[in-house]
């Protein structure tokens, strides 16, 4: 007899959502993951009475209202809007690219003024058919843009020249003509008051779950118990590599206490500079406003991956994903396991993307089974 209809490895939002609705309808539900900790990389947790997003800023967003209703029945958020700053060299600007930002390039005041300058730029530089990605940027942004405020940032990014990216990485660059610093479109936005953790927790009330285990170390037991597995790690690992690894970007964090009540002013600055070694620092109170005495930054360095090393980022390509193409063959082959979240899908998604798709997950495997 196996003793749990579903084995979900790993503990972030997908899996943690998936497991609440699997639950909700009756279903018995392990959850296990190899960190010390639930929430994946949504994970806070509090320092100095400051809530830390360990894992780079997380800042919900969506234009989906059930999802917005969804994730508000087991946290209360705030009105946080994202609106970060860009450093480069010793200049400072607003993000993204808006009137503000235009009238800190250029000096200029209307629409019309920094429409002309950037369609002045575009012209110069004769490009109909962009090859790469720097071209791609340049024919969309000009250049006075991409350089500042593209190019350096895209490179450490990536950890590639631009001229070596392809273009369709930037499929659009938005050029906003209003005084607008809000960075996200969506209707509905904010941070849970008291941070992530507290989600996911609620998510898995009732549910068993069990921390610092690794699925490959014990994968026949741990599969012996459930009729069926959710897999949102990494497909390939899940083949043992078997037609090739896919490739990721990493990101390494420097997290540091400050004896002082405000560092930076805002939540995320940027530095687009390539001489920067890092792409941002999150200054975490502001994230909700805090007012303690200390406060907390985390500088983010991203980074190659490599085996053993965190993936965060799949590098979709047309390499990587002729690649995937085969591992998502395999596995909808299987009859008992079931891929999910970024890494077992191996595609780039916001939170709300996420939880989407665990729902719409849950509602296909829940909802139509056979008697």
């Amino acid at each position: 007899m196996k003793k749990y209809d579903y084995l979900i490895v790993g503990a972030g939002l997908f899996g943690a959502v998936f497991a609440h609705e699997a639950t909700r309808r009756g279903k018995t539900c392990l959850v296990i993951d190899k960190r010390g900790h639930i929430g994946g990389n949504i994970y806070t947790e509090e320092v100095e009475g400051i809530q830390v997003h360990r894992y780079g800023a997380h800042i919900f967003h969506t234009s989906r209202k059930q999802v917005w209703d969804y994730i508000n029945q087991f946290a209360e958020f705030n009105h946080f809007v994202n609106s970060p700053i860009a450093v480069y060299k010793d200049e400072l600007y607003n993000l993204p690219f808006n009137m503000n930002t235009f009238h800190q390039l250029w000096g200029v005041r209307t629409p019309a003024e920094a429409k002309a300058k950037i369609q002045e730029q575009i012209a110069r530089m004769h490009i109909t058919h962009p090859k790469n990605l720097e071209e791609q940027a340049l024919a969309l942004v000009g250049q006075d843009v991409y350089e500042k405020l593209v190019e350096g940032y895209t490179r450490k990014q990536w950890g590639r020249e631009c001229k070596d990216l392809p273009a369709f990485i930037i499929k659009r660059l938005p050029l906003r003509y209003t005084y607008d610093n809000n960075y996200f479109k969506d209707p509905y936005q904010g941070i849970p008051k008291g941070g992530y953790t507290r989600i996911v927790k609620k998510l898995l009330e009732g549910v068993q779950v069990c921390l610092n285990t690794d699925f490959f170390a014990n994968r026949e037991e741990l599969t012996a118990q459930a009729d069926k597995v959710l897999f949102t790690g990494m497909i390939d690992e899940f083949y043992d590599y078997c037609y090739g690894e896919l490739e990721y970007r990493s990101l390494r964090f420097e997290t540091e206490v400050l004896d002082m009540g405000n560092y930076q002013g805002n939540a995320v600055v940027n530095y687009t500079d390539y001489e920067v070694p890092y792409t941002r620092i999150i200054e975490h109170k502001h994230f909700e406003f805090g007012t303690q005495p200390k406060t907390v930054i985390t500088r983010e360095y991203p980074a190659a991956w490599e085996k053993g090393k965190e993936p965060y980022y799949p590098v979709n390509d047309p390499k990587n994903s002729e690649l995937f193409d085969k591992y998502e063959r395999r596995a909808l082959e299987e009859k008992n396991v079931i891929f999910g979240g970024r890494l077992g899908m191996y595609r780039y998604m916001d939170m709300d993307q996420v939880i989407e798709e665990a729902l719409s997950l849950a509602e296909t495997e829940l909802t139509y089974e056979e008697p």
